[in-house]
């Protein structure tokens, strides 16, 4: 059974750093990209990034290029996002997904499996 379990959010104060998680298991994870997703309050989710099944590819949303880091080691079964210079408006659930047959895509149609979420705080 294909599984993802986000873990690592918290409270930060605006200008800090957050590491998430992103645990996979119940398929073979090097033949699958991941895709990081969050959802604010009263809005729809939103692709933030994503990596390709080997991490040589990444793609960022322009809300977080230049502060968040995507990355993935496939001997762990795990996907990071390093999230630093961290603001307010980050504030949200955060996801972990992928799909099959599917490329790096921040297109939230194109995922089919979905972790449970965790959630960013920022706040002073």
């Amino acid at each position: 059974q294909l599984q993802l379990v986000e873990s690592g959010g918290g409270l930060v104060q605006p200008g800090g750093s957050l590491r998430l998680s992103c645990a996979a298991s119940g398929f073979t994870f090097d033949y699958y990209p991941i895709g990081w997703f969050r959802q604010a309050p009263g809005k729809e989710r939103e692709g933030v990034s994503c990596i390709s099944r080997s991490g040589t590819s990444t793609n960022y949303a322009d809300s977080v290029k230049g502060r968040f880091t995507i990355s993935r080691d496939n001997a762990k079964n795990t996907v990071y996002l390093q999230m630093d210079s961290l603001k307010f408006e980050d504030t949200a659930v955060y996801y972990c997904a992928t799909g099959r047959g599917i490329t790096c895509t921040m297109t939230l149609a194109r995922y089919d499996y979905w972790g449970q979420g965790t959630q960013v705080t920022v706040s002073s």
